[in-house]
């Protein structure tokens, strides 16, 4: 099979399940498990820690012990597993063992397609990250829409099986043909073997690290009150699933014109306007509270969300050597997509408590020192490369 659309492909279908569970998930196991708002809100927030141990830890252990291929397939079947321990699972307890269980295999599926990118592109084998990458967000978005219609007549019970069945898919694709070198064990040198630390030393790694962390962390107002806040602006209930896909809608677009518009800017430059949307986004939210400018904001994370990923591959696609890749994936989905949205959706839930706009403008503790920092980087790219404005 063609490696672009094998990249495709998988992409697709794990964010189509990421699209049921992300935004679902919860609200699953309210309605249909008894639980309160606040007991799903713990359970969730231990499988955060639970998510951000196994990608800093057990991912990149195991990629350099299994190919990506083989990776994928057993994060597959772990968290096919774990789904379907969901069945009996009634008590509180019962609920977070499993919810635990489950974050141990299904979030390492992220950083594990992400290296997947990485070491194709690094081989020449894989042309368009960013075209690849627009399915993934494609898969998110129309089973949003879909599964809204289900759960409409069905109940929210549909939810359970509709991430089962997508699962299942996703285990499914493992008997497609993948491009050889995901099939490759890794070679340890045991001369040359480094560990996660041994990163650092990779110029201003930290540095860009540090800024996409606070990227991503400020989404977490958004993608906990969100929903929530859109009803508190009196937004029609049959419309909030369409504003919440006009982000995903955008992040699509971005993708699809990324490695054609975007491929001659510099990191920095890239890090400097995501910083710049995500800071423009939230202070929209908090100034004008309706549902127009919400929508209108929405836009921005072709920004705040995309451009950063974007940049972040783009930096160790050129920085990073393919064997230290798992690592990095592993460093920016625990920190960046796990244990800062958590800290930081206590901080917002503190600010939504006194006015639910704090919440979002809190948010600006996050994207304004991203944007000096990107500011210092780029303004580094540009002296050593000695570069024009935006060029790489």
């Amino acid at each position: 099979m063609n490696t672009q659309r094998w990249m495709s492909i998988y992409y697709f279908i794990f964010y189509m399940t990421w699209g049921i569970f992300l935004p679902y998930w919860s609200g699953w196991m309210v309605f249909t498990k008894g639980l309160t708002v606040s007991e799903v809100s713990l359970i969730m927030s231990f499988g955060l820690i639970a998510r951000g141990l196994s990608t800093l830890f057990a991912f990149p252990y195991l990629s350099g012990r299994f190919s990506n291929k083989a990776l994928l397939s057993l994060a597959g079947i772990g968290t096919l597993v774990a789904i379907l321990f969901y069945l009996p699972a009634s008590s509180y307890i019962s609920l977070l063992f499993v919810t635990i269980i489950l974050h141990l295999f299904y979030p390492v599926l992220m950083p594990a397609l992400d290296t997947a990118a990485g070491i194709l592109l690094q081989s020449k084998q894989l042309k368009h990250y960013g075209r690849s990458r627009s399915w993934g967000s494609i898969g998110f978005v129309s089973v949003g829409m879909i599964l809204t219609l289900f759960t409409g007549t069905l109940g929210e019970n549909v939810i359970f099986w509709a991430l089962l069945l997508g699962v299942l898919i996703f285990v499914s694709l493992g008997f497609m043909r993948a491009p050889s070198i995901l099939s490759k064990k890794p070679q340890i040198d045991l001369e040359h073997k480094t560990g996660m630390l041994h990163l650092f030393r990779s110029k201003y790694f930290s540095t860009v690290l540090i800024i996409v962390i606070l990227l991503q962390a400020a989404h977490a107002t958004y993608y906990t009150y969100g929903y929530i806040f859109l009803q508190d602006i009196q937004a029609p209930l049959l419309l909030i699933g369409v504003i919440i896909n006009i982000a995903v809608i955008a992040e699509i677009i971005f993708f699809t014109i990324a490695d054609k518009i975007f491929h001659k800017f510099s990191v920095g430059s890239l890090l400097t306007l995501a910083a710049a949307g995500s800071s423009l986004r939230w202070f929209l939210v908090f100034a004008f509270p309706n549902v127009i400018v919400f929508s209108l904001a929405q836009i921005l994370h072709a920004f705040s969300f995309a451009m950063a990923h974007y940049a972040f591959m783009k930096y160790l696609n050129k920085n990073i050597p393919q064997l230290q890749i798992p690592k990095a994936q592993g460093l920016y989905s625990a920190f960046a997509l796990s244990w800062s949205t958590a800290f930081f959706t206590i901080f917002g839930g503190f600010l939504y408590e006194i006015e639910p706009r704090y919440a979002f403008l809190g948010m600006l503790v996050c994207t304004l020192p991203a944007m000096l920092l990107a500011l210092v980087y780029r303004k580094v790219e540009i002296k050593k490369e000695g570069t024009l404005l935006f060029n790489s």
